[in-house]
């Protein structure tokens, strides 16, 4: 059965989290299943169904459903699917369906305008003073990502074991990836310091961690609650604090693009190339201002 089979599979991701798989990944492929979960009883009024049931119809069905009834962006809506098609592959390299329903199926990805933060969005954020430690602390873990790059589960998991002395004799941070097990060799920018020296001592720190980070869940919700209080309209988020480095903090400043790959820790260097894009829009943008005065 369909949804037997998907939570057998969660359930082996769920063990292998931290080894093979990240948090995030496991997350996902949970709501994915919750989501599957509710488009076969509202579709076909059955609370499971048979995986050799599963035709091309049922796959445009459900992206249809996370569009229309859980109100999924496109992308999100694909992302779910694909997540669901791996339960096929499953299902296909076990021999219990005789032909793959994704064949004819093919998956198209919309390119987003990706934000990020300029340098005097970056500075009002830093110099908002916060009533509560708690946003001043979610705040500074921001700004930190903001100058390395790092995602939030490797800022989450950061101690001082992955601080190294460079051959510059900086302070580096020479640490693995959770997501791609890459390694990432990033030089810690005075800001990042200020950082670091200020929580050096702090009573939040457990297990030798170098910042005071919160669960994703409360670290999101005080994100929006900083936006709104330093006046910044877009959404904060960690990847928003990648591309921020990755544009506003090395690109923009004439660092190439194959060091930034490196300082994010990016597999390829076409993942890389999409900060290259944001980037010259906005150069675009500029000489287009520029032109019009």
């Amino acid at each position: 059965m369909l949804l037997e089979i998907f939570q057998e599979h969660n359930n082996q991701v769920d063990s292998l989290v931290g080894q093979d798989f990240a948090e995030g990944t496991t997350e996902r492929y949970r709501t994915a299943r919750s989501h599957l979960a509710e488009y076969i009883p509202h579709d076909y009024r059955k609370k499971d169904m048979p995986v050799k049931q599963v035709d091309h119809a049922f796959i445009t069905g459900f992206e249809y459903y996370l569009k229309t009834k859980r109100k999924c962006s496109h992308n999100t809506a694909i992302k779910y699917v694909v997540n669901f098609k791996k339960i096929i592959r499953i299902a296909d390299a076990n021999g219990w369906i005789a032909k793959d329903p994704f064949a004819n199926y093919r998956v198209r990805l919309k390119n987003v305008e990706r934000e990020f933060l300029t340098t005097e969005e970056l500075q009002q954020l830093m110099d908002t003073p916060f009533q509560h430690q708690r946003l001043e602390h979610v705040r500074d873990c921001f700004v930190f990502c903001c100058f390395t790059g790092l995602a939030y589960a490797d800022v989450k998991k950061l101690t001082h074991d992955d601080f190294v002395t460079g051959i510059d004799g900086e302070l580096w941070i020479n640490s693995k990836r959770t997501k791609t097990k890459t390694k990432s060799n990033i030089p810690v920018l005075p800001t990042a310091l200020m950082i670091l020296e200020k929580y050096e001592n702090s009573p939040n720190l457990i297990n030798d961690k170098v910042l005071p980070v919160l669960n994703n869940q409360k670290r999101n919700a005080y994100l929006k609650e900083i936006g709104v209080l330093s006046g910044i309209k877009k959404n904060l988020t960690t990847h928003l604090a990648r591309r921020t480095f990755a544009t506003t903090g090395t690109l923009s400043n004439g660092v190439s693009i194959e060091s930034v790959s490196k300082m994010l820790g990016h597999k390829s260097l076409r993942t890389t190339q999409h900060y290259a894009k944001i980037l010259n829009r906005k150069v675009s943008e500029e000489v287009a201002r520029k032109i019009e005065k």
